[in-house]
């Protein structure tokens, strides 16, 4: 399996650290967040066509947030409740999210790239035609996780829990599932091709390969 990168764990490891300068006021559509520090209650506001570029959240709240085609890069998130937020066609690189909660997300359409998830809750998450090349979901929840019609290339689970993931009409290449603690797919199976498992994980998951293909297995 492949080595999980290596991430900044505190605010004082980002290499920006020393250059980050509090947030104030509300957020704003098609602004440019250059080394800021979010912190505490949620801004604001919405930041539809945002960038942000090395910045912080720490225990953030962004509920309800409007974020559409944001770009984020290098960003670290640390402690945050993304709660009903539209993500939708936003891009992301480098970034890191650490012991965060994403739920009833809009994340469709997205590209997410180099980026690594620890210790993640996602529920409800709609990742759907989204793009995700070498994305991490370490030690994560990801429960009713739409990834249908997504790409995903060098994507890794390890200690992670799919419950209710669904991967319909996905395109996979060097997709590492080998990692991941439980594979809970109710469907779209043939979304898999193109994914690693282990032997475990695949007579786990050999029921659901035979009823999906028309098989009747009777002894």
């Amino acid at each position: 399996m492949p080595a999980v990168p290596a991430v900044p764990e505190q605010l004082a490891d980002l290499p920006y650290a020393d250059l980050l300068t509090p947030h104030r006021g509300a957020l704003q559509s098609g602004a440019r967040y250059d080394t800021v520090h979010f912190e505490g209650e949620g801004p604001t506001g919405g930041a539809a066509g945002a960038s942000f570029l090395e910045c912080a959240f720490t225990n953030v709240e962004l509920h309800g947030t409007v974020l559409r085609t944001a770009r984020w890069n290098e960003v670290w998130l640390q402690g945050c409740r993304l709660v009903a937020a539209d993500l939708a066609e936003s891009e992301w690189q480098d970034a890191v999210v650490l012991g965060s909660v994403l739920a009833g997300i809009s994340w469709y359409g997205s590209q997410v790239r180099r980026t690594v998830l620890r210790g993640c809750k996602l529920e409800s998450v709609n990742l759907r035609g989204a793009v995700l090349r070498d994305v991490v979901f370490e030690d994560c929840l990801l429960r009713d996780v739409d990834l249908g019609g997504a790409k995903l290339t060098g994507v890794s689970f390890p200690g992670s829990t799919l419950d209710g993931v669904r991967f319909a009409g996905a395109r996979m290449a060097d997709v590492d599932l080998r990692g991941a603690v439980r594979l809970g797919l109710p469907d779209g199976h043939q979304g898999l091709s193109g994914a690693v498992l282990n032997t475990g994980q695949l007579f786990e998951l050999a029921p659901q390969f035979a009823h999906a293909l028309g098989i009747t297995v009777k002894d």
